[in-house]
């Protein structure tokens, strides 16, 4: 049976739920860059279409980009949307 451990909090105020979060788009063999670039813009507000293609090319030649930062609740729900569209997505990060 798995258990789960909670770990201390080791940061001041600002940190956790209620800091930046960073939704990351991980590079993949199978998205093309049209449907990368076209998700990116659909479901992120005020990314362009050519937004989403710079950043399906720095996704392509870096290996990852972040598409977003911001509060937890947004930074959610646009991970689910892009995942849900079968970009590969990278665990949200806090930071």
């Amino acid at each position: 049976m798995a258990q789960t451990i909670e770990l201390p909090r080791v940061g001041g105020p600002g940190t956790g739920s209620g800091g930046l979060w960073r939704v990351i788009v991980l590079n993949d063999d199978f998205n093309t860059f049209d449907h990368v670039a076209e998700t990116l813009a659909r479901v992120i507000p005020g990314l362009t279409l050519a937004d989403g293609y710079r950043l399906a090319d720095q996704i392509h030649n870096t290996g990852q980009a972040i598409v977003w930062s911001g509060g937890r609740e947004d930074a959610e729900q646009y991970w689910q949307q892009l995942d849900a569209a079968g970009l590969t997505m990278a665990p949200l990060e806090s930071g």
